[in-house]
């Protein structure tokens, strides 16, 4: 069983977030640099200014429950998976720009099926990351998804596959964009 088909709710919302937050905290910083007196001076100080970046490293246990539709010959079953996943964040904010990056990786997460009790382990890792400018809006967002699950024997492994960029230059315009989401049986 393999099939593709195209999804840009997901990504579109997150973007849409992100450009959310980026034009408040954008518009704010560019309101700070006009509102001074000595302009030119203080957007070269700005520039130079040393970044400030946060990161968070952490390690939580989950419990998910995945629908795997190419298991049990075709007829598909449910798997609850619980282990740990791995979360890495940062953020930084200097100079005139602004960026960020989640990190999500299963580190022996597994777990069986209910119907046929085989052993399923995830596998992958799902990232995004956003950079932009607070001087001129020039924005590029990513988020790529590799959601696995790998079964025991033969047709049990359901890969996810999803893959959104947009990148946007200082006059507004939309340069770059792909949509790509794709779901396989194996």
């Amino acid at each position: 069983m393999k099939s593709k088909s195209k999804k840009s709710a997901n990504g579109f919302t997150i973007f849409l977030v992100a450009c959310i937050i980026f034009s408040a905290i954008g518009c704010k910083k560019e309101l700070a640099v006009t509102e001074t007196t000595q302009g030119a001076a203080n957007t070269s100080a700005l520039a130079k200014s040393a970044p400030i970046t946060f990161t968070t490293n952490t390690i939580i246990d989950v419990s998910i429950d995945v629908f795997i539709p190419c298991a049990n010959g075709g007829a598909g079953e449910t798997a609850v998976l619980t282990g740990p996943l791995h979360i890495l964040t940062t953020f930084t904010i200097g100079g005139n720009f602004i960026s960020g990056k989640d990190h999500f990786q299963p580190q022996g997460i597994s777990g069986t099926g209910d119907v046929t009790g085989n052993k399923y382990q995830a596998t992958g890792l799902t990232e995004d990351n956003f950079k932009g400018s607070l001087i001129n809006g020039q924005f590029s967002y990513t988020y790529v998804n590799n959601f696995r699950i790998i079964g025991q024997g033969p047709g049990n492994n359901f890969l996810v596959h999803s893959v959104f960029h947009q990148t946007i230059n200082a006059n507004g315009e939309l340069t770059s964009y792909v949509d790509h989401f794709s779901v396989e049986c194996k």
